[in-house]
């Protein structure tokens, strides 16, 4: 079978590095382009000093040399790019949150700006494989969800879908700080952030509408359940833990069996018998997701890497999906870094 010709746009940062690290594996892919700014000019081993690749960066991609660009640049910096890239027959797996949201009038509330190019919205298809597969495989321009609201969204999907909702549900989001990106900042200093948890964007975090929108697409009528979500900030490198409680209708066991059905053959999301830690899913492409309950109050938590399943794994599925490859393809084994 003929490689697949890969371009990885801004690959100095944790989702580029991870997505390097994923495709430089991957049976059907051959890496033909990183990208980097602030490496122009660089050997690749001056950055993946590990990885069997042979390279030199280059500041922008030549889309004419490649069959797929992940786009791990920051958001609004790829967007201007995009068209150029589809026009000249690239398929692109973005991992910004440049085309996640489908109404161009919550840019500016979420993300402080309109949309540069509003007329691809309604081009770009969800990348979440457990909802949109089906999608994903006729997709040009793939929307890779954010950590967060991956974990949220599976977390939630089954319960919403089967009508056993009935309340408003809170969830309750933990993330290592690799999430906050690879740039140096106050509010990842180690100094700031060891020994300490702490909960931020209370007023509301850009994850959420990604929430809304795609349960509201599983609910009854289009209507989903309110949702308050809260972030707070743990002292690890990497994971995801959302805990979500809501007022269960029916019993618990049809709601654990929901779960079961929604996620039945799902290769990368499944049911644990007990509530599950980060680290069983640490540098792995797996959501593992636990159903419980008090009384009548559903407790349903689900974890995952943020990096991987939160990011760039999820962008790696997508491909697969995309070019008719094995969903697992390149996603099996663990990654080290960082």
């Amino acid at each position: 079978m003929q490689m697949i010709k890969a371009v990885v746009a801004g690959a100095n940062g944790y989702a580029g590095m991870t997505a390097v690290n994923l495709l430089a594996r991957h049976p059907d892919v051959e890496l033909v382009q990183l990208t980097s700014r602030s490496h122009a000019g660089k050997s690749w081993s001056h950055v993946f000093p590990l990885l069997d690749a042979r390279g030199v960066f280059l500041e922008e991609p030549d889309p004419w040399q490649a069959e797929v660009i992940f786009s791990c640049l920051p958001h609004n910096v790829g967007a201007g790019k995009v068209q150029g890239w589809l026009d000249a027959g690239v398929r692109v797996i973005d991992m910004s949150a440049d085309f996640r949201l489908k109404d161009p009038a919550l840019y500016p509330t979420w993300y402080k700006q309109e949309h540069p190019l509003p007329g691809l919205l309604g081009r770009a298809v969800f990348g979440l494989p457990e909802l949109h597969e089906e999608e994903i495989r006729e997709a040009d321009l793939v929307a890779v969800p954010g950590c967060y609201s991956t974990a949220a969204i599976l977390a939630l999907a089954p319960a919403v879908a089967a009508g056993l909702v009935g309340s408003d549900v809170v969830v309750d989001a933990k993330s290592g700080v690799s999430g906050a990106g690879r740039t140096v900042g106050l509010g990842t200093h180690f100094a700031e952030v060891n020994e300490s948890v702490h909960a931020y964007n209370l007023a509301g975090h850009r994850h959420h509408p990604e929430l809304v929108q795609e349960l509201s697409g599983l609910a009854e009528g289009g209507q989903g359940p309110r949702i308050t979500f809260l972030t707070h900030l743990v002292p690890m490198v990497r994971g995801i833990l959302d805990t979500c409680y809501f007022d269960l209708k029916g019993p618990l066991e049809q709601l654990q069996e929901a779960y079961l059905e929604f996620y039945q053959g799902q290769p990368f999301t499944r049911l644990v018998p007990e509530t599950p830690a980060t680290k069983l899913v640490s540098h792995t492409n797996h959501c593992v997701i636990n159903v419980a309950a008090q009384g009548q109050k559903a407790i349903v938590t689900a974890a995952l890497d943020n990096l991987v399943k939160g990011a760039s794994g999820q962008g790696v599925e997508c491909f697969n999906i995309a070019f008719g490859l094995p969903r697992t393809a390149g996603l099996e084994g663990p990654l080290q870094w960082p």
